[in-house]
């Protein structure tokens, strides 16, 4: 999962990720509601929240959000990002996105930046899905983006890359294994102390590769139905080209089904 990751990269994660534009996606998963939700969207899921980036520019848009990440270090810059904003209104709960437990249901829930592919292990993705299926609303939106098997193969595949920002610097060597669809990152992160110092800090993660047809198996297994996939904010569908694969899949309804067989 993602703890060890988020801790060596603590408040530099938003620096090395300030090209993502949460806006514009923010946006396009408003749009996403709009277009494929059957109730009214007013409360939003945010999982694997990160730094809260996400959830707080849906919270901008009217949205009641709750968000839940696995590593204590991510929520508190998330907490201090919106205490800065007076967003004090925000639940945030430090929980595995395979084993959460929320207060109530939400009409809508997003998981963005690929952290379903996070989900690496035998029967991972199914019981992820099943508690979101059993926190959402029937007829409610589930929406979710993945890396996709291209770029697996092409990007990560066994490459090397550095992220470099002012202070902070992140090096990583890719190692994908096809048979397995599993890439493992080896990082190295360094960060620059006040007195002029880094800090080093080493971590390895891993990210699955799913298709298509194993994620939409998963999602009718646990009580979804596919009502798109994106590749782009435009709602582009050029899907073998596409890096990114966005998912719409809509509860149908009914309570949490008993005895779903896992996959894997």
């Amino acid at each position: 999962m993602r703890e060890s990751l988020y801790a060596a990269l603590g408040a530099s994660y938003d620096q090395l990720n300030a090209e993502t534009d949460y806006e514009g996606w923010a946006d396009f998963l408003c749009a996403l509601f709009a277009r494929h939700s059957a109730i009214p969207v007013t409360s939003v899921l945010d999982l694997a929240c990160g730094t809260g980036s996400m959830t707080l520019a849906l919270r901008k848009r009217g949205y009641d959000m709750t968000a839940v990440d696995i590593s204590p270090e991510m929520l508190a810059c998330a907490r201090d990002k919106a205490d800065a904003c007076g967003a004090e209104d925000i639940l945030w709960l430090c929980q595995d996105m395979r084993a959460f437990e929320l207060y109530g249901t939400v009409s809508a829930v997003v998981c963005c930046l690929d952290g379903i592919n996070h989900l690496t292990g035998p029967g991972d993705l199914d019981r992820c899905l099943s508690l979101v299926h059993n926190y959402l609303e029937p007829g409610g939106l589930f929406v979710f983006d993945v890396n996709t098997p291209r770029k697996f193969r092409e990007f990560y595949a066994n490459n090397d890359y550095i992220l470099e920002d002012d202070g902070v610097l992140c090096c990583w060597q890719n190692e994908y294994n096809p048979h397995r669809q599993i890439c493992t990152f080896s990082l190295s992160v360094f960060e620059k102390n006040i007195d002029g110092t880094w800090r080093r800090a080493d971590t390895e993660q891993r990210e699955r590769c799913y298709s298509r047809k194993k994620l939409t198996q998963s999602l009718e297994r646990t009580g979804f139905s596919v009502e798109g996939i994106y590749t782009g904010f435009a709602m582009e569908k050029d899907l073998e080209e596409a890096y990114r694969w966005y998912i719409a899949a809509r509860r149908k309804g009914g309570e949490l089904k008993q005895g779903v067989k896992a996959e894997g």
